[in-house]
């Protein structure tokens, strides 16, 4: 625990955090440290391992709750803080063992025992860690949806013991220090009465049995590190930051446990004409002033097509029209976003002699009246001077 970095010094944000601070604060560091771009880099895979463990506990209300509150201790399995009541003792941190201890402790004094109080076992099941992952796609992937292939290193089961971690033909037995229950007893008298104390057996480490002939493919680990390449169907309307999720794809359970959930993380490339909002989407497109004077049916692009769209006589510059149901659909209920175009007036900057004798002409042409707020602006100019 010593060696461990504060989880929020590692995504580098402040203790308090709001949930999308964390969520952006872990996307930009999985990007800088991913093995991708960091091929052969140790550090930076060590880095990236780092921002891992430390979203896969600030990004859960709970396990920061608890972090917050307790530190590393809060969030070590082995520290005895997890349990059905989110509490099951103080830790080592503190210096006084386990909570149950101090029932023995009090048992001791008044004759009461444990009671009804029973130890968890270690040796029960436990889910295997999750895993995040960050994955670059185009603008028109998100859009549209896509199939990706993504390779990552994790810890899978040993193939040869299926997880048990003893050498096949073999298996666990009771540990002999122990007698099974995982837990050492001590008693100290003193003149209050019996203090009795429990912790974890040293021989097995709290589980209860030891491996004799330890499996040789993985050491009686029961999981190996393995690279594999895992297809990822990447649905349409996601958005930055947006999170998929395969369940059973993280690290293999303990004990029979079921495997952890891997957590994609999506980071979408902008597009070179397209802005979005949600699942709206946005285009600028210039027009001429002969358009916007007179009216015109203009070419609008969109994600699957090319539309006519009409614009009114007098359309002025910067007005923005809608076109319903051309945006992006919701990866949640498949409804449609709209498309906003914004009109943008273009002046001519490159015209020769006739082309400047022919605008000359039409703005002598023109009055004041000819225009809205120009015809305004003069009448309130002559106001202000008379």
């Amino acid at each position: 625990m010593a060696d461990k970095r504060d989880y929020y010094e590692v995504l580098g944000i402040q203790k308090g955090a709001s949930e999308d601070e964390i969520k952006k604060a872990f996307r930009k560091m999985a990007i800088k440290y991913h093995p991708d771009k960091n091929p052969g880099d140790k550090e930076a895979e060590e880095h990236f391992k780092e921002v891992n463990e430390a979203y896969s506990i600030l990004g859960d209300p709970e396990k920061k709750k608890k972090y917050d509150q307790f530190g590393f201790a809060g969030v070590d399995p082995n520290a005895g803080f997890g349990g059905a009541g989110g509490f099951n003792g103080f830790g080592g941190a503190n210096g006084f063992g386990d909570f149950e201890d101090i029932f023995d402790m009090f048992g001791g004094m008044f004759g009461g025992g444990r009671g009804g109080y029973s130890r968890q076992r270690r040796n029960g099941p436990m889910k295997g860690s999750d895993l995040q992952q960050g994955l670059n796609i185009t603008f028109e992937e998100a859009v549209f949806g896509v199939k990706k292939d993504i390779k990552l290193t994790k810890y899978v089961e040993c193939e040869k013991c299926h997880g048990t971690g003893a050498e096949p033909g073999t298996s666990k037995v009771t540990c002999p220090d122990c007698g099974g229950s995982g837990e050492v007893h001590t008693a100290q008298k003193t003149p209050f009465g019996t203090f009795q104390s429990v912790s974890p057996c040293q021989r097995c480490g709290g589980t209860g049995q030891i491996i004799e002939k330890p499996c040789t493919a993985c050491g009686g680990n029961g999981r190996v590190r393995k690279s594999l390449t895992i297809t990822v169907n990447i649905p349409a309307g996601v958005d930055n930051d947006s999170i998929v999720t395969l369940r059973g794809q993280g690290e293999p359970g303990i004990n029979g446990g079921p495997a952890g959930d891997l957590y994609i993380v999506i980071a979408v490339k902008p597009h070179k004409v397209f802005k979005r909002k949600g699942q709206d989407l946005q285009l600028e497109i210039p027009i001429t002033f002969e358009q916007a004077a007179l009216g015109a049916e203009i070419i609008v692009p969109t994600l699957k097509e090319k539309l006519k769209y009409k614009i009114p006589p007098g359309t002025q510059p910067g007005t923005t029209f809608r076109m319903k149901g051309k945006g992006v659909a919701s990866p949640r209920n498949g409804r449609m976003g709209d498309l906003y175009v914004r009109v943008m007036l273009e002046v001519p900057t490159k015209l020769n002699a006739k082309q400047k004798k022919a605008v000359q002409s039409m703005g002598n042409a023109l009055t004041d009246d000819c225009y809205q707020k120009k015809g305004k602006f003069a009448s309130m100019i002559s106001e202000w001077f008379k």
